[in-house]
């Protein structure tokens, strides 16, 4: 299982928005648009997770730095959340 970190994303994209484009790659297991917990607004990322690594690769290497919904996201693989104090 992969999961991939999308960035820069529209604030107008929908999770069904993101997984077709996702899924042109590949498998897409799910998509995770993250929200601001007090006004329920995107925050402009999201995460997807793809079952296969080789077709996750080809997402990254086919979306990342790509327009979409007029903005280019960033899609790499996703890092381990950072402790926080």
């Amino acid at each position: 299982m992969a999961t991939l970190y999308v960035g820069n994303l529209s604030y107008k994209a929908t999770e069904n928005d993101l997984g077709s484009a996702f899924a042109e790659f590949g498998q897409v297991e799910s998509v995770k648009i993250m929200k601001d917990k007090m006004t329920g607004r995107a925050r402009g990322f999201a995460f997807v997770e793809m079952p296969n690594e080789d077709e996750a690769n080809r997402a990254i290497e086919n979306l990342h730095n790509k327009e979409f919904m007029t903005r280019n996201m960033v899609v790499n693989k996703a890092r381990p959340m950072e402790q926080r104090n």
